[in-house]
């Protein structure tokens, strides 16, 4: 028997439930290092191994081809199983970093055709909205990042390894999910289309508008990860929760996770102003939220949760209006490839910010945060292109 929900709310509950692998070992950051014996730059080696993967592995479909030459929802089934399989490896056979490192590198490597092929999928269903629905999908991937937390949190007395195994749980659901639905009826090849080379997709790099888009994204990179890596760090540096306690998983969840909600109400304000000043309204907010936390650092801590649950929820807002506005940009036999290697080129900038902001956090504190305020503003600026543009509904 098939899947009976739409097709829409097939994918991003599938995309909620698949990328909850990304953040699963940093839910246990706590226990890990504790067992380990490792230090919070060490957390920021594990989830760099799953950013490197992920870049290489968006790399490889993106540079082949392979993501416009098979269908999205098989890479998405495969990739989906494998990221399950390697992420429980993780939690069963881990003892360290020399053998963990690979693992969570395998796992991110596998998250390269879950996320970029989950919007193919969605672009391939509902292209005229693409903005809206963009924005549910990345909702969902806030979601999924914040969900270990929310494991962690709900089995505060469960060894970690169980909190990761969950993880493993939901994205085999989610490869299940997405074989039954298959793959949408839109962004076929055209008729007349160009056979798809190797390389051919660095060509969206000569589209302008394309070119601001991932221009936007990339400073946005530089900000978001780091963010959602140092979140526990800097609830420890301004006094909302000592290290190692429930209280860590659950603000963190919270924090993360409210992303969803600027993501669902960005998708609704696009449909007024278009994507491209969406993107820049939250890039603005997020980047006022870098600059002022550190110096509010000390005041009352309600103070302090307002600006993280401001900055949570501005700081991914942002995120499905790269893609929407990237996809309409290209030709649609490049869509899949295009986006994927705007995703490996923004990741490879997370891996930047995220090893230094680990690193240095536990010196700098809460004013780490202004490591990340070059992100959001360099973004402003090379959207600047789209966002100045007269508003056009359909971006």
């Amino acid at each position: 028997m098939r899947f009976t929900l739409p097709p829409v709310a097939t994918i991003v509950t599938a995309q909620l439930f698949g990328t909850s692998l990304w953040f699963s070992a940093n839910s246990a950051a706590g226990s890990l290092m504790q067992a380990w014996g490792i230090s919070e730059a060490d957390i920021g080696l594990l989830t760099n191994a799953v950013q490197l993967g992920f870049i290489l592995g968006t790399l490889t479909f993106a540079l082949t081809g392979l993501a416009d030459r098979f269908e999205a929802s098989k890479i998405f089934l495969v990739c989906a199983l494998l990221g399950a399989l390697t992420n429980a490896a993780f939690a069963l056979s881990a003892t360290g970093l020399p053998n963990g490192l690979p693992l969570r590198f395998a796992v991110g490597f596998s998250l390269a055709g879950v996320y970029p092929l989950g919007m193919k999928l969605v672009v391939s269903w509902v292209p005229e909205r693409a903005g809206t629905v963009l924005s549910q999908l990345v909702g969902m991937l806030t979601l999924g990042t914040a969900l270990p937390h929310g494991i962690r949190l709900a089995g505060a007395d469960w060894p970690w390894q169980q909190t990761i195994l969950v993880s493993s749980l939901l994205a085999s659901i989610a490869a299940l999910m997405i074989w039954q639905l298959g793959d949408g009826p839109h962004l076929k090849r055209l008729a007349g289309a160009s056979r798809i080379r190797l390389g051919r997709v660095l060509t969206a790099f000569s589209i302008p508008q394309y070119r601001a888009s991932a221009l936007g994204y990339f400073g946005h990179q530089w900000e978001l990860y780091a963010f959602w890596t140092i979140i526990p760090a800097l609830l420890v540096a301004a006094g909302l929760a000592e290290r190692g306690t429930p209280e860590i998983s659950g603000l963190s969840f919270l924090i993360i996770g409210i992303g969803s909600l600027g993501c669902v109400f960005g998708g609704w304000w696009s449909q007024s102003i278009g994507s491209a000043r969406v993107a820049a309204s939250a890039l603005a907010s997020s980047a006022i939220c870098c600059a002022f936390f550190p110096l509010i650092a000390h005041t009352s801590p309600a103070w302090l949760m307002l600006v993280l649950l401001v900055w949570g929820t501005t700081v991914v807002a942002d995120s499905p209006h790269f893609s929407a506005l990237s996809a309409k940009a290209c030709p649609p036999e490049i869509v899949g490839s295009a986006l994927t290697l705007q995703n490996a080129l923004g990741f490879a900038i997370t891996m930047v910010s995220i090893q230094i902001g680990t690193t240095v956090v536990d010196r700098w504190g809460v004013y780490t945060a202004w490591l990340l305020l070059p992100g959001p503003l360099f973004g402003l600026w090379g959207l600047a292109p789209l966002w100045r543009k007269t508003h056009n509904t359909s971006c």
